[in-house]
């Protein structure tokens, strides 16, 4: 099965240029290094002096900005540490590329496609002493690759749905092969460490969901709507993906029967689909304004689409209820659910679908404090924010003490088995 794969991914490996064009034309690449994904000329390791390495992979913005704790950690600890961070997605490059300003041994790239020339030239140019996989990366020839060059490779936050243990387990002699190659795996979820066992992965540890962790600087998230937001009757629709577009609208345009000055400010999950959400928002002859950075909120508008990534803080702050897609959508059931931690932290009242499978753990941490509420339909959310907005001012928006104790105790207990990996021949 694996030569089966090294095969097929250098089969596919000219095909990835036109799969990188589509993309770059539907602006989810970044048209001036996408080609550190694909070509080797591309890698430009920056190296410094008699610092060791560690390399971090976290696909995507959840999973950058729930290192970044470990990172600030690792530095008031170590000062012989260099550090990588590879993400795969434009929106956590553009985060990453502000947040690792603040450090002066800390790089971003993007991550390389597991073919195995790639892997083996970008391992040879960085030179990692140790590597940590963040969340559900599992690349079989990045960790082959380390295995082979004798680098430890830890996963952190690991988190494996029964559709991906499934998978796994159709081919079980390659399955124990890669996965016995992680010298460390720290999981997210009681789920995940009960399907690595079966797996065969070593040295299996249950440390909780390390995105709990996320630092909040409010200071930081201050700006010009800051004012409006305070006095704003108003509820955020956060990670939305296509088929909850009109499940947001038809929410909104059930409020306006009780509340005319009701405003639904949405995030879309793929900034590429807001000039449809707005399209859809006019045809109901609702008032939409495109949200910029730096825009002031219209006073007439009624529907507000968020066009900025990393922004949600900033919102967070002044709402009291949130709806967290990729949550009611059938089809993703193997697969549903977003990040609903951050809204938590700002004490935010969650509201999510039935489908949450990347997170039932989190949300059932979230029910029991009270945080998160499951809802079926729009008429459901409709009901639950009239109640919730007839006060629309928020009175706490400093956050929940204990979602952030509860991310204190996850972080140590995280920090304490990466030291252990890290000092093990270091």
């Amino acid at each position: 099965m694996l030569t089966a794969y090294r095969i097929l991914t250098n089969i596919l490996y000219p095909f990835l240029f036109i799969f990188l064009l589509v993309r770059i034309f539907s602006k989810k690449e970044d048209t001036m290094r996408f080609g550190e994904k694909i070509l080797v000329k591309k890698f430009k390791a920056k190296r410094i002096l008699n610092l060791k390495l560690i390399w971090f992979h976290a696909a995507s913005i959840g999973e950058f900005k729930s290192i970044i704790p470990i990172i600030k950690n690792l530095n008031s600890e170590y000062k012989n540490f260099q550090f990588l961070i590879t993400t795969n997605t434009l929106s956590s490059s553009a985060i990453a590329l502000t947040e690792l300003k603040k450090f002066n041994n800390a790089q971003h790239r993007f991550m390389p496609f597991d073919i195995n020339f790639l892997i083996e030239k970008f391992i040879e140019s960085w030179k990692p002493e140790k590597i940590f996989l963040v969340d559900s990366e599992i690349w079989p020839n990045l960790i082959i690759k380390a295995h082979e060059k004798r680098i430890p490779l830890g996963l952190i936050n690991a988190r494996l749905t029964k559709k991906s243990y499934l998978r796994w387990s159709r081919f079980p002699k390659t399955a124990k092969k890669i996965f016995n190659f992680i010298s460390l795996s720290l999981c997210a979820n009681k789920e995940t460490q009960k399907y690595l066992n079966k797996l065969h992965a070593r040295n299996i540890i249950y440390a909780g969901n390390i995105k709990f962790t996320n630092n909040i600087q409010l200071i930081k998230f201050k700006n010009n709507n800051d004012k409006i937001l305070a006095k704003l009757r108003f509820w955020l629709a956060v990670s939305i993906h296509k088929e909850e577009e009109i499940f947001c609208l038809k929410t909104h345009i059930e409020l306006k029967k009780r509340y005319n000055n009701i405003v639904t400010i949405i995030a879309p999950r793929h900034l590429n689909k807001i000039e449809r959400i707005k399209k859809l928002s006019e045809n109901f002859k609702l008032k939409t304004q495109i949200l910029n950075d730096n825009d002031e909120i219209s006073n007439n508008a009624e529907i507000i689409i968020i066009n900025s990534f990393g922004v949600l803080q900033k919102y967070f702050r002044y709402a009291k209820s949130v709806f967290v897609g990729k949550s009611m959508i059938k089809r993703l059931e193997n697969d549903s659910g977003q990040n609903p931690i951050d809204a938590a932290k700002f004490d935010c009242k969650i509201y999510h679908g039935p489908y949450v499978s990347n997170f039932n753990e989190v949300y059932e941490i979230l029910k029991k404090e009270n945080f998160s509420y499951l809802i079926n339909n729009y008429n459901e959310l409709c009901h639950n924010l009239i109640r919730d907005l007839q006060n629309p001012v928020k009175k706490n928006i400093l956050g929940s003490n204990s979602i952030d104790n509860l991310g204190k105790e996850i972080l140590s207990n995280t920090m304490i088995e990466i030291k252990k990996f890290l000092n093990d021949k270091i």
